[in-house]
């Protein structure tokens, strides 16, 4: 399910430094990407200055009354990752708990130890020294402390995929000078994971028998100082923390230093202890973390399950706000500024859908805001990721070519063909790379444009009309009546668009691809059919190797030469799996010899209609009337070209894909009318934005962060955006007429699989398929779906059912005569959604849909009451917290 969180996807770089004290300002973690997601967002939006990323370290002092040694048990950065001993490795990153007395007794030994705020220790030495100044200790108990605290702990570094390192364990007794890290430090896998500018806590726990009494320091550094070998990354270190004490039941002290560990890795008490002055205020903030925690009764979990790091990390806003009104210097109406902006920030149009009340002025603002960005259009494009997309977006477009020219050669007789559909998907779609608005939209042939291009032709030859001057004066026609949408500002119609609509328009569009593919694999079943065992046409022998014939042998090499390949193995088949597969299934062909139809590719360059030239004549054997009768005709295509267009540009330019240029609807649907004009001159199919090849386009371009920290998934950072990748496929479009000889070894099957493929990710990804399953599920085997909690299940399947309606009129109508009329079917779609207003109330349609502008305008209060983050329960508040805010309707690739 997907909902606007107002301030979630995006905020003003400038709020960020709005009352921060200069010297505040550089304590950010840089240009990387940060790895604690939605608190450095809300930080910025409140204007409270980013604290740097805080590695925690858990070191354990064991093997009392032995020999002693301290050895790393856990780290934290996010969240816990435990060391499993036995196994030589570190646990999955999980949620940590700790039980509530481990935080009590905590909080007593701190209140009655030492506490060092700002201290100015600069060297592992000088900090032992700051903290065994207690009153309490003997002086040789004093002594034996600090020998053990600058013991040089072991740490599991897994610096090369297999092999460990540990740190030594003797003592430095007379080499306190040696504060430089270990080779191993530096080598560590996990220092390239976190982002510049981070800095280290470490806790110390244990027993140790000597003491008579608990031990409890906590030491703030005033500059962060690396200490040597203490920590496994060689980091400055901004907190230290040591608990000792004398033998206790159980883990006492093991159980205390996760307590602190976990205290320190919690954002929000970070940023309190970063600015506490005294021991109260560091008591406050552990009070004021105790106020929040969760607790889970016993007997009703397993205490040795760990919890999963969540899909999506929850908003830090309320918790910010609490913040924001302790930074001195900041007055109540600061603080409520970010939530007024949040407030009417996602009711707001748009710019690109604002009218000016000029004509053509939306294709002017258009213009001026693309016009930036040009050169960044081609640079942005320099990236390996571009070429992956080059080639996995090419072998769909002609595929799309293929089909629709074949499909449409039949529809029109031959008029037009294969050839005329390579040449027009070149040059409508190079064109209109070059000069869109969105320039990520792959034009293509549709499937509702080839129907109405079916009637068109039909309603020719049942009245002994040419066809191609009669169409080029509909292309005319078109044309203008798009020159007047764009004149006027048509486009901020599209704010009418909502979910409701543009995933009727979406499943239409995959099910007319799922369709095609299936029904052009069972003609080729039939023209080419498998062959049965014991057919001489075909030989298969499966034979089982002999002993000894079935031997893997393994080539020992170096680990790290091994890890960096295995990373480079799997980066290339993650970024080419759909290139790979193609390449394979045809490798596979031509080594099995199979009888396979294969790409039909023309070998001359002409038109396929024997007889006429590449420009269409404007009247050829037609009356002159007839120039002004399709008219009539053109304006049922124009709302056809407007909705298909428009719905497909809605869909890549929703807030979720984070597009910095903005987007272009004048501009692009101006784009098309001309191109209507030339592909209609020329004797072209006609061309619009293709819904499912332009995601699948924009899922090639998803830029993930690369610096995660454990447990964190890659969080969504935007698209590649740029002009290069759609422009190279449309010229090596272009050119493929002229690569006759490579292109006919590709089968037919493999372009019709991507096809299929295209249609089903498409279809599989949007919220109505999900809710069509909750129409034959039982409800306890229903999955705990946020709709589901504040919408009955009937009304969800009113809902369902009545897109379900939707969708089946649409497709009968143009598997049928009347598809004359299937533009206005489309158009009626937003009628039905507004219809919908009477049946379900704005809560509902909030949670199952969208709401229209005048309902927002209308319903304020009753909006924002499940939106807002401030305005519900808190059990409202987590759930919205917690939920992904990637895009809904996308294609994976991979």
């Amino acid at each position: 399910t997907r909902m606007k969180l107002p301030g979630q996807e995006e905020f003003e770089a400038s709020s960020a430094h709005e009352n921060v004290p200069a010297g505040e300002l550089g304590s950010g973690l840089g240009p990387g990407p940060s790895p604690d997601g939605p608190s450095d967002t809300d930080s910025r939006e409140l204007g409270i200055p980013k604290d740097p990323l805080l590695f925690i370290q858990l070191n354990e002092l064991l093997g009392w009354p032995q020999a002693l040694e301290w050895r790393e048990t856990g780290r934290w950065v996010l969240f816990e990752e435990k060391l499993e001993v036995d196994a030589g490795r570190w646990s999955t990153p999980h949620v940590p708990t700790v039980a509530l007395p481990s935080f009590q007794k905590l909080r007593s030994l701190l209140a009655e130890g030492l506490v060092l705020l700002d201290c100015p220790a600069q060297s592992l030495l000088e900090l032992v020294e700051q903290v065994t100044r207690v009153e309490s200790l003997s002086p040789e108990l004093r002594g034996q402390l600090q020998a053990l605290l600058l013991q040089r702990p072991q740490h599991h570094i897994q610096t090369t995929g297999t092999r460990l390192c540990w740190g030594s364990t003797h003592q430095r007794k007379s080499s306190y000078d040696e504060e430089t890290p270990l080779k191993e430090q530096h080598q560590n896998p996990l220092r390239e994971r976190l982002p510049p500018g981070a800095e280290a806590g470490t806790v110390l726990a244990g027993e140790l028998g000597s003491l008579a009494q608990p031990l409890g320091v906590f030491v703030r550094l005033q500059d962060p100082v690396v200490l040597g070998p203490l920590t496994e990354v060689p980091l400055p270190s901004r907190f230290f923390c040591l608990l000792l004490g004398p033998p206790m039941l159980a883990k006492g002290y093991h159980e205390m230093g996760r307590a602190a560990a976990v205290l320190l890795s919690d954002p929000q008490f970070q940023w309190s202890v970063r600015r506490a002055s005294n021991l109260h205020d560091l008591l406050a903030a552990l009070d004021t973390f105790l106020e929040e925690v969760t607790v889970l009764p016993p007997g009703r979990w397993d205490p040795t399950a760990r919890i999963p790091p969540p899909k999506c990390l929850p908003s830090q806003h309320k918790r910010l706000l609490s913040q924001l009104r302790e930074v001195k210097g900041l007055t109540a109406p600061h603080v409520t500024q970010p939530e007024d902006r949040h407030r009417h920030g996602p009711h707001a149009p748009s710019p690109e859908l604002q009218r000016t009340g000029r004509l053509f002025g939306g294709l002017v603002q258009d213009v001026r805001r693309k016009a930036s960005w040009y050169p960044s259009d081609f640079l942005d494009a320099l990236h390996p990721q571009c070429f992956s997309a080059v080639l996995y977006i090419y072998l769909a477009t002609i595929t799309n070519a293929i089909t629709f020219g074949g499909l449409l050669g039949d529809a029109t007789n031959g008029a037009q063909g294969v050839l005329e559909s390579f040449l027009g998907t070149a040059v409508a779609g190079a064109a209109f790379c070059l000069t869109a608005g969105q320039p990520l939209t792959i034009l293509s042939s549709t499937g509702p444009v080839l129907v109405f291009e079916r009637l068109l032709f039909s309603f020719s030859r049942d009245y002994s009309l040419d066809y191609l001057p009669f169409r080029l004066w509909v292309g005319i026609w078109v044309a203008t009546f798009c020159l007047v949408l764009v004149a006027t500002e048509a486009s901020v119609l599209v704010r009418y668009f909502t979910r409701f609509t543009e995933e009727g328009f979406c499943a239409l569009i995959s099910l007319i691809f799922i369709y095609d593919a299936v029904g052009k694999m069972l003609n080729l079943a039939h023209a080419y059919p498998i062959q049965r065992p014991g057919s001489p046409a075909y030989g298969c022998l499966c034979q089982y190797p002999g002993p000894g014939g079935n031997e893997s042998q393994w080539t020992r090499t170096r680990p790290k030469d091994r890890d960096d390949i295995l990373f480079m193995i799997r980066k290339v088949l993650s970024d080419f799996s759909s290139v790979l597969a193609i390449l394979l299934c045809c490798g596979l062909d031509a080594f099995l010899g199979l009888a396979t139809p294969k790409l039909m590719v023309p070998r001359e360059f002409k038109p396929t209609l024997p007889g006429r030239g590449w420009l269409v004549s404007p009247f050829g054997a037609n009356p002159w009337w007839l120039s002004v009768a399709a008219a009539l005709p053109a304006l049922l295509l124009s709302i056809l070209i407007f909705m298909d267009q428009q719905i497909t540009a809605v869909i890549l330019n929703r807030v979720e894909y984070r597009l910095r240029k903005g987007a272009g609807f004048h501009l692009d649907l101006f784009c098309v009318a001309m191109l209507m004009l030339l592909t209609s001159a020329l004797g072209l199919p006609w061309y619009v934005s293709a819904t499912v090849i332009s995601l699948a386009h924009m899922d090639s371009l998803r830029r993930e962060s690369r610096a995660c920290s454990p447990g964190e998934p890659p969080s969504f950072l935007g698209i590649r955006e740029q002009r290069l990748t759609g422009l190279v496929v449309f010229i090596l479009t272009g050119v493929s007429i002229f690569l006759a000889p490579v292109l006919k070894f590709i089968p037919m099957p493999v372009l019709y699989g991507i096809f299929l493929y295209m249609g089903v990710a498409a279809l599989s990804s949007i919220q109505f398929m999900k809710r069509v399953q909750l129409l034959l599920m039982p409800a306890k085997h229903q999955p705990d779906l946020l709709l589901l909690r504040h919408v009955p299940l009937s009304r969800v399947h009113l809902f369902t059912a009545i897109q379900l309606s939707c969708l089946g009129l649409l497709w009968i109508i143009k598997s049928t005569p009347a598809a004359i009329i299937f533009p206005l079917m489309l158009l009626g779609l937003v009628g039905v959604r507004k219809a919908l207003e009477w049946v379900f109330s704005p809560q509902e349609l909030l949670w199952l849909d969208e709401l229209m502008p005048e309902e927002e305008r209308s319903n304020p209060e009753k909006v924002l009451e499940p939106e807002h983050p401030f305005s519900g329960s808190d059990s409202e508040d987590s759930e919205l917290m917690y939920q992904p805010k990637a895009p809904e309707i996308n294609i994976s690739v991979n």
